[in-house]
């Protein structure tokens, strides 16, 4: 059960960690204010938008934060109570993770989680198992090769995937500021909930390029679900139609009978429980040696 939430919405831009790692810290002693007095903390678990290594927790390359080799364990070390354990880990396997566990694909095999806000990002469930990589890149799904006469991404590259379907290609297609953020978003989802003919072609146009990435992805992984997440999620009911005409057109035919795709059940909130599940997995493993580390939650 999640007993307290909070949430800070931060401008559409790169933020230093040093800010980001000071809203946590504020977000956390407010949390545990509202939490009983009983209750103990026995972890923290961190979800980003970027590639981890997570032996030392430290953000390897971020391109929508702007960073690279951040420590940003150490940093959230320095702002919580001392030898609280904490899990960083991207948000993409975090979803995915979250999703396996408590979500639309419980009891599923193979999966393939596809999340989306500035940036695209992916989480895979191969064989029963989060997939691993050489360099932890795995699931890095926004940075495929779309459109070679595409737009710049923030990695450096032309025409990366989520240039044509991140929360910014929507509000360019809408005609709106592309960093119009959260607002802006919704205003859109409003006017397509409402019918307006100009948003459902965009919708259309944004389910095209969804449809063309997710065909490859589906094409290399041969996954039974594939689940919508972030802002993904609630564009489903708009996007669908035409991400099936390109899947239908573009995707093996053997492998397009057996793979479904299906909006987050867990909708935005899915890192964060991605998150809290890996804050917890020494708990379940060990309940007898972990207990006594605990740190009460009136210690923040």
């Amino acid at each position: 059960a999640t007993l307290a939430m909070r949430r800070i919405d931060r401008p559409r831009a790169m933020a230093a960690p040093a800010a980001v790692v000071a809203d946590i810290g504020a977000l956390v002693h407010d949390i545990t204010r509202a939490l009983p007095a009983e209750c103990v903390v026995h972890g923290a678990g961190v979800a980003v938008a970027g590639i981890v290594r997570r032996p030392d927790n430290t953000v390897v390359l971020a391109p929508n934060l702007g960073w690279r080799d951040t420590p940003i364990g150490t940093l959230l070390a320095d702002v919580l109570p001392g030898g609280l354990p904490i899990a960083v880990a991207n948000e993409g396997d975090l979803g995915a993770l979250a999703e396996n566990t408590r979500g639309a694909a419980v009891g599923m095999a193979n999966v393939l989680y596809v999340s989306g806000e500035v940036g695209v990002g992916g989480g895979i469930i191969s064989g029963g198992r989060a997939m691993t990589s050489a360099s932890g890149f795995a699931g890095e799904i926004g940075h495929i090769p779309v459109n070679l006469d595409g737009l710049a991404c923030n990695c450096g590259a032309i025409g990366c995937w989520e240039t044509e379907v991140g929360e910014e290609a929507l509000l360019r297609r809408a005609g709106l500021a592309p960093g119009g953020g959260r607002a802006a978003f919704d205003a859109v989802c409003t006017a397509a909930a409402a019918g307006d003919a100009r948003t459902l072609a965009v919708m259309r146009a944004h389910g095209r390029w969804l449809g063309v990435g997710l065909a490859t992805l589906i094409n290399v992984l041969d996954p039974e679900l594939v689940v919508m997440g972030g802002i993904f999620g609630r564009l489903h009911p708009y996007v669908a139609e035409a991400i099936d005409d390109e899947l239908g057109a573009r995707v093996l035919p053997a492998l397009r009978s057996e793979v479904r795709v299906a909006p987050s059940r867990l909708a935005e909130d899915a890192p964060l429980v991605g998150a809290s599940e890996l804050a917890w997995a020494a708990l379940l493993a060990d309940p007898a040696g972990v207990a006594p580390s605990g740190v009460p939650a009136r210690a923040f």
